[in-house]
């Protein structure tokens, strides 16, 4: 950031807070027990209900059926398997065998979809290999609703990218859409509609079409400054035989970071999750 942008800072000490008086604190309280009290026994109304089959999943189970519902909601089967098909319908959780876990929609809003996301605990090893082995901080990501979502991050060192875990960016401009995008038809319109915008003629969109033919050939996506300022960073996609299921990263500093050195590393860290989640995906099918 430039210097001129900078404030100084007042060393002022700030005055904490006045405390609640006694009535406030005791209707807190109150307002608390009633709280507690409404997370125990379900509301009648259709969000009070939708409250709680979320609230059923704060727990370390990550996956529950429609009886392990029942028990934590008090709610009767027959509304929770209705709740629960609607729920899938908005991507607020997801089916899978034996029951139901949090939805991906759902990430951004707690971090649940994080800890219950398949593809964040089989890639987590492996960004944590890649950050040790290159010194910088590793990211993955995947595509949403036109938006390439920070699923996970490992920071390496004093370094600390501007992207927050469940942030959303552009796929046109940023490395790990671009390698998606190269590889997903439906996600290259995206990046090539985003990349249109900054040029009516359609000559960014020419360039953005050249630009993921070069990624398939080489099979790593750059980001030089695109996405914030000052950062750079290379991706490679999450695929093999016609899927690619997202993109892993490593950034860092514009000017500091070799960005040829580095694909080879980001590329073999993406074959290696790929072919760790088709294992699981076969454990699972047994």
């Amino acid at each position: 950031m430039s210097s001129s942008l900078m404030q100084p800072v007042s060393t002022a000490p700030i005055a904490a807070p006045p405390e609640p008086s006694t009535s406030v604190r005791k209707a807190l309280a109150s307002t608390d027990d009633c709280e507690s009290s409404d997370r125990r026994s379900p509301d009648r109304t259709v969000l009070g209900r939708v409250a709680a089959i979320m609230d059923a999943f704060n727990c370390s189970q990550q996956v529950l059926g429609l009886g392990d519902l029942s028990a934590r909601t008090g709610l009767p089967k027959s509304t929770l398997h209705r709740l629960a098909d609607q729920l899938c319908q908005i991507g607020w959780v997801e089916r899978e065998r034996g029951g139901y876990r949090v939805g991906l929609r759902m990430f951004e809003l707690g971090g649940l979809a994080a800890e219950a996301s398949r593809l964040r605990e089989i890639a987590l090893p492996h960004l944590q290999a890649l950050s040790a082995r290159t010194g910088m901080p590793v990211h993955l990501g995947v595509f949403d609703n036109g938006e390439i979502v920070d699923l996970e991050r490992v920071m390496a060192g004093p370094v600390r990218t501007p992207v927050r875990r469940g942030g959303r960016f552009p796929v046109h401009c940023s490395a790990l859409g671009k390698a998606i995008a190269a590889f997903d038809p439906q996600v290259a319109e995206f990046a090539v509609d985003g990349r249109q915008g900054a040029s009516p003629s359609g000559s960014d969109a020419a360039a953005m079409l050249a630009e993921l033919d070069t990624i398939r050939r080489l099979g790593v996506a750059f980001d030089r400054g695109e996405t914030f300022e000052g950062w750079a960073c290379a991706a490679a996609p999450i695929r093999g035989a016609g899927e690619v299921i997202g993109a892993v990263s490593v950034s860092g500093q514009l000017g500091r970071l070799r960005l040829g050195a580095l694909a080879e590393a980001v590329d073999h860290a993406a074959t290696a999750i790929w072919n760790a989640s088709n294992k699981q995906a076969a454990v699972r099918r047994r």
